[in-house]
Protein backbone atom coordinates (compact mmCIF):
# COMPACT_ATOMS: atom_id res chain seq x y z
CA UNK A 1 0.00 0.00 0.00
CA UNK A 2 1.14 3.81 -0.69
CA UNK A 3 2.50 5.44 2.77
CA UNK A 4 1.59 9.03 1.58
CA UNK A 5 -2.14 7.88 1.68
CA UNK A 6 -2.04 6.27 4.41
CA UNK A 7 -0.15 8.92 6.55
CA UNK A 8 -3.02 11.51 5.17
CA UNK A 9 -5.74 8.96 6.44
CA UNK A 10 -4.33 8.92 10.11
CA UNK A 11 -3.57 12.28 9.99
CA UNK A 12 -7.31 12.98 8.82
CA UNK A 13 -8.39 10.59 11.59
CA UNK A 14 -6.70 12.78 14.00
CA UNK A 15 -8.04 16.08 13.11
CA UNK A 16 -11.63 14.43 13.28
CA UNK A 17 -10.83 13.63 16.82
CA UNK A 18 -9.99 17.04 17.89
CA UNK A 19 -12.88 18.84 16.48
CA UNK A 20 -15.29 16.25 18.03
CA UNK A 21 -13.21 16.75 21.11
CA UNK A 22 -16.49 18.41 24.02
CA UNK A 23 -15.19 22.16 24.93
CA UNK A 24 -15.81 21.38 28.55
CA UNK A 25 -13.97 18.36 29.10
CA UNK A 26 -10.79 20.06 30.32
CA UNK A 27 -12.50 22.75 32.64
CA UNK A 28 -11.86 21.20 36.14
CA UNK A 29 -14.42 20.82 39.34
CA UNK A 30 -14.92 24.33 41.20
CA UNK A 31 -13.49 24.08 44.23
CA UNK A 32 -15.30 23.98 47.73
CA UNK A 33 -15.50 28.17 48.52
CA UNK A 34 -16.62 26.93 52.06
CA UNK A 35 -13.22 24.82 52.81
CA UNK A 36 -10.20 26.49 53.11
CA UNK A 37 -7.11 24.87 55.24
CA UNK A 38 -7.05 27.59 57.63
CA UNK A 39 -10.85 26.93 58.80
CA UNK A 40 -10.59 23.13 58.31
CA UNK A 41 -9.15 22.22 62.18
CA UNK A 42 -12.18 24.18 63.69
CA UNK A 43 -14.54 22.39 61.69
CA UNK A 44 -15.24 19.74 64.05
CA UNK A 45 -15.73 21.63 66.90
CA UNK A 46 -19.05 21.52 68.61
CA UNK A 47 -20.58 25.45 69.18
CA UNK A 48 -23.24 26.07 72.18
CA UNK A 49 -26.05 27.50 70.16
CA UNK A 50 -25.96 30.80 71.80
CA UNK A 51 -22.24 31.57 70.24
CA UNK A 52 -23.88 30.72 66.55
CA UNK A 53 -23.81 33.80 64.35
CA UNK A 54 -27.24 35.11 63.97
CA UNK A 55 -26.31 35.65 59.88
CA UNK A 56 -24.62 32.25 59.21
CA UNK A 57 -21.64 32.36 55.95
CA UNK A 58 -22.63 31.18 52.53
CA UNK A 59 -21.56 30.65 49.20
CA UNK A 60 -23.38 30.20 45.69
CA UNK A 61 -20.97 29.50 42.85
CA UNK A 62 -22.14 28.80 39.22
CA UNK A 63 -20.05 28.12 36.26
CA UNK A 64 -21.08 29.79 32.85
CA UNK A 65 -19.44 28.35 29.80
CA UNK A 66 -15.70 28.58 31.36
CA UNK A 67 -16.52 31.16 33.73
CA UNK A 68 -16.96 30.82 37.29
CA UNK A 69 -19.08 33.75 39.59
CA UNK A 70 -18.80 33.04 42.88
CA UNK A 71 -20.94 35.03 45.84
CA UNK A 72 -19.64 35.14 49.15
CA UNK A 73 -21.65 36.00 51.94
CA UNK A 74 -23.68 36.15 55.28
CA UNK A 75 -27.26 35.43 55.79
CA UNK A 76 -29.58 37.90 58.08
CA UNK A 77 -32.96 36.61 58.97
CA UNK A 78 -35.81 38.63 58.91
CA UNK A 79 -38.09 36.77 62.13
CA UNK A 80 -40.97 38.88 61.34
CA UNK A 81 -39.59 42.34 60.97
CA UNK A 82 -40.13 45.44 58.15
CA UNK A 83 -37.36 44.67 55.47
CA UNK A 84 -37.47 47.43 53.05
CA UNK A 85 -38.20 50.70 54.35
CA UNK A 86 -37.70 49.34 57.73
CA UNK A 87 -34.68 48.15 59.02
CA UNK A 88 -33.17 48.26 55.96
CA UNK A 89 -33.78 52.27 55.28
CA UNK A 90 -34.90 53.31 51.91
CA UNK A 91 -32.55 56.04 50.19
CA UNK A 92 -29.49 54.83 52.08
CA UNK A 93 -26.45 52.80 50.96
CA UNK A 94 -26.64 49.27 51.98
CA UNK A 95 -24.53 45.91 51.80
CA UNK A 96 -27.02 43.21 51.41
CA UNK A 97 -25.37 40.76 53.90
CA UNK A 98 -23.28 41.12 57.44
CA UNK A 99 -19.99 40.67 58.78
CA UNK A 100 -17.28 40.91 55.70
CA UNK A 101 -19.32 42.57 52.81
CA UNK A 102 -21.10 40.39 50.69
CA UNK A 103 -18.85 40.03 47.37
CA UNK A 104 -18.80 38.60 43.89
CA UNK A 105 -16.06 37.10 41.65
CA UNK A 106 -15.97 36.29 38.36
CA UNK A 107 -12.75 34.38 36.56
CA UNK A 108 -13.36 36.29 32.98
CA UNK A 109 -14.64 39.39 32.14
CA UNK A 110 -18.09 39.78 31.73
CA UNK A 111 -21.23 41.66 31.10
CA UNK A 112 -23.37 42.86 33.88
CA UNK A 113 -26.75 44.35 32.77
CA UNK A 114 -25.45 45.11 29.19
CA UNK A 115 -22.06 46.40 30.22
CA UNK A 116 -18.47 45.40 30.57
CA UNK A 117 -16.72 44.43 33.99
CA UNK A 118 -13.44 43.08 34.11
CA UNK A 119 -12.45 39.63 36.15
CA UNK A 120 -12.17 40.02 39.52
CA UNK A 121 -13.52 40.24 42.92
CA UNK A 122 -16.14 42.99 43.86
CA UNK A 123 -17.96 44.01 47.01
CA UNK A 124 -21.65 44.16 46.38
CA UNK A 125 -23.73 47.00 47.56
CA UNK A 126 -27.42 48.77 46.88
CA UNK A 127 -29.71 51.41 47.81
CA UNK A 128 -33.16 50.54 48.38
CA UNK A 129 -35.74 52.33 47.17
CA UNK A 130 -39.76 51.93 46.60
CA UNK A 131 -39.30 52.10 42.63
CA UNK A 132 -35.83 50.61 40.62
CA UNK A 133 -33.11 49.99 43.16
CA UNK A 134 -29.33 51.18 42.70
CA UNK A 135 -26.71 48.03 42.29
CA UNK A 136 -23.05 49.10 43.10
CA UNK A 137 -20.13 46.92 42.37
CA UNK A 138 -16.96 48.37 44.11
CA UNK A 139 -13.48 47.52 43.73
CA UNK A 140 -12.99 47.06 47.13
CA UNK A 141 -13.37 43.24 47.09
CA UNK A 142 -12.53 42.45 50.52
CA UNK A 143 -14.13 44.93 53.12
CA UNK A 144 -16.59 44.86 56.27
CA UNK A 145 -20.12 45.03 55.24
CA UNK A 146 -19.69 49.19 57.18
CA UNK A 147 -19.18 51.63 55.62
CA UNK A 148 -19.46 51.76 51.98
CA UNK A 149 -15.85 52.48 50.37
CA UNK A 150 -16.85 55.15 48.59
CA UNK A 151 -18.22 56.08 44.84
CA UNK A 152 -14.21 56.59 43.81
CA UNK A 153 -13.94 52.94 44.14
CA UNK A 154 -17.21 52.09 42.23
CA UNK A 155 -16.51 49.64 39.44
CA UNK A 156 -20.11 50.63 38.11
CA UNK A 157 -23.35 51.33 39.42
CA UNK A 158 -26.62 49.74 37.62
CA UNK A 159 -30.22 50.68 38.17
CA UNK A 160 -32.49 47.42 38.51
CA UNK A 161 -36.21 47.37 38.88
CA UNK A 162 -37.10 44.61 41.83
CA UNK A 163 -39.40 42.01 41.86
CA UNK A 164 -41.64 40.21 43.68
CA UNK A 165 -41.89 36.56 44.67
CA UNK A 166 -42.49 34.16 47.55
CA UNK A 167 -40.87 35.53 50.96
CA UNK A 168 -37.75 33.98 51.47
CA UNK A 169 -37.01 33.79 55.69
CA UNK A 170 -33.28 34.44 54.79
CA UNK A 171 -31.13 36.50 52.76
CA UNK A 172 -30.15 34.68 49.64
CA UNK A 173 -28.46 34.71 46.42
CA UNK A 174 -28.92 32.09 43.54
CA UNK A 175 -28.36 31.73 40.07
CA UNK A 176 -32.03 31.11 39.22
CA UNK A 177 -31.18 30.94 35.04
CA UNK A 178 -28.70 29.73 33.28
CA UNK A 179 -28.13 28.81 29.63
CA UNK A 180 -25.31 28.66 27.38
CA UNK A 181 -23.28 32.44 28.07
CA UNK A 182 -26.17 33.62 29.95
CA UNK A 183 -27.38 33.73 33.76
CA UNK A 184 -29.23 35.82 36.13
CA UNK A 185 -27.71 36.21 39.49
CA UNK A 186 -30.63 37.33 41.63
CA UNK A 187 -30.90 38.89 45.35
CA UNK A 188 -34.20 37.69 47.69
CA UNK A 189 -34.73 38.63 50.76
CA UNK A 190 -38.47 39.15 52.14
CA UNK A 191 -40.79 39.25 49.03
CA UNK A 192 -38.02 41.22 47.12
CA UNK A 193 -36.16 39.93 44.15
CA UNK A 194 -33.42 42.01 42.41
CA UNK A 195 -32.13 40.45 39.65
CA UNK A 196 -28.92 41.07 37.18
CA UNK A 197 -28.04 39.65 33.63
CA UNK A 198 -25.05 38.18 33.40
CA UNK A 199 -23.23 37.51 30.05
CA UNK A 200 -19.70 35.49 29.66
CA UNK A 201 -17.98 36.27 26.22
Amino acid sequence: MNAVPTRSLILLSLLLVAACRDPGRDVQPMADPLTSEATSAVETEIIPLEDVRRSQAAAVSQRVANTEITVTYSRPVARGRELFGGIVPYGEIWNPGADQATAVSFTRDVQVDGRPLAAGKYSIWVIPEPGPWTVILSRAGDVYHTPYPGEALDAMRLEVEPEQGPHAEALTFSFPYVEGKDAILRLHWGDVMVPLSIVVP
